[in-house]
């Protein structure tokens, strides 16, 4: 009789103890193990949803053909949003080893992106102003915006590959770096754009993997302690230069732009 009813309640203590296990927080919460994935497939949407408004008429059926280059910036940016899906998954999963590998791939594509980055916004000032008969001054000094966006992804990219042996480090620079790139995205929102709110969406993303951090590990990583109030003051600064336009940055548009 002993020996049946422990049969009967041992998996139902099993079945317990994994539950139990199973929380949001803590070393092996869900929060944890699915953080930078979750994060990854919530920035595929923030692309999707973002540029749906304006891709057809502006990319693919255009009364105005735009410059080829923008095939190529659109290529390479969303194929970086693919490797950061793969990259956490890779981790989810425990693959590790092709992680570090395709990693290399991921270096070599973040070193295209910023010049591409650059370049394209230049093009495409040009363009607005020329051909869409835009305002020159108000597209050249929007340059300072996608010219700050390569300025930080280039640095942090470049900051997670030199700590690529320090995973606690190098995953935070990764996720800051894709959450920058996200502002493109959320700017096809009209009232975004308006009211200069992209960057406030960029940092409330990042913010999530502080709370992450809070809830996890009750503390904020030096990562995100360091970055952020920088990325806050470059944000603000290149606001001011795109809306003010103040005349040391005139000069300088009009000499990149000849």
């Amino acid at each position: 009789m002993s020996t049946v009813s422990a049969e009967r309640v041992s998996p139902v203590i099993t079945s317990q103890k994994k539950l139990s296990t199973l929380t949001l927080t803590g070393p092996n919460g869900i929060l944890c193990r699915y953080f930078y994935f979750a994060m990854s497939l919530v920035f595929a949407g923030i692309v999707v949803d973002g540029f749906k408004r304006t891709v057809d008429h502006n990319l693919f059926h255009p009364a105005i053909l735009r410059p080829m280059i923008l095939w190529f910036h659109g290529a390479a940016f969303s194929g970086w949003v693919i490797f950061f899906i793969l990259q956490s998954s890779l981790v989810r999963i425990r693959k590790v080893s092709w992680h570090r590998s395709i990693g290399w791939f991921g270096a070599g594509l973040a070193s295209v992106m910023v010049p591409l980055g650059v370049t394209t916004a230049i093009i495409m000032a040009r363009f607005d102003s020329v051909q869409l008969h835009q305002n020159q001054s108000d597209s050249y000094a929007f340059l300072s915006v996608p010219f700050y966006d390569m300025i930080v992804f280039g640095t942090l990219i470049g900051l997670a590959i030199y700590w690529r042996t320090k995973p606690e480090f190098h995953r935070r620079l990764v996720f800051i770096a894709t959450c920058g790139l996200m502002d493109a995205a959320v700017a096809r929102f009209d009232y975004v754009f308006d009211h200069n709110l992209f960057f406030l969406c960029v940092d409330l993303l990042i913010g999530l993997g502080v709370a992450r951090d809070l809830l996890v590990e009750r503390r904020v990583h030096k990562v995100y302690l360091f970055a952020l109030p920088v990325l806050i003051v470059g944000q603000s600064f290149a606001i001011h230069m795109w809306r003010h336009n103040p005349s040391w940055w005139q000069a300088i548009t009009r000499g990149i732009m000849g």
